[in-house]
């Protein structure tokens, strides 16, 4: 379970970083040019660049503090955030383009960073 745990970390971590790094990043301009990246036309500069370091917050506290062993609940708090943070991101995909497959692309975030938290909280706590 512990090593199902740390995956599921890695790979949600390495999507928070990819996402976090491209919006704090690119211009806006460009990403609402990329499929998915529709919705930023509405949104103003400042908020996809904070959305963007948001998430690359996310992709350290998913795997800082565990690591160095300093406050590893932040773990799985960092996992629940990232689940709020999806269905923030599935409304407004949807609004965007109805059911399409980056609301599905966004379940499956959220299943992952769901099965985190439960895992991390739960049976492989990191202060069991």
């Amino acid at each position: 379970m512990n090593l199902a745990l740390w995956i599921a970390t890695g790979l949600l971590a390495v999507v928070a970083l990819a996402g976090g790094i491209t919006k704090a990043f690119v211009p806006k301009e460009r990403l609402a040019e990329a499929p998915g990246g529709e919705w930023t036309a509405d949104a103003g500069a400042g908020f996809v660049r904070r959305l963007g370091f948001l998430e690359l917050a996310a992709a350290v506290g998913l795997i800082l503090p565990a690591v160095v062993d300093i406050a590893p609940v932040l773990v799985p708090v960092t996992a629940v955030c990232w689940v709020l943070l999806m269905i923030g991101a599935m409304i407004t995909h949807f609004r965007h383009g109805g059911l399409d497959r980056f609301v599905a692309l966004n379940l499956v975030y959220l299943t992952l960073a769901a099965f985190i938290a439960w895992g991390r909280f739960g049976p492989e706590s990191f202060t069991a």
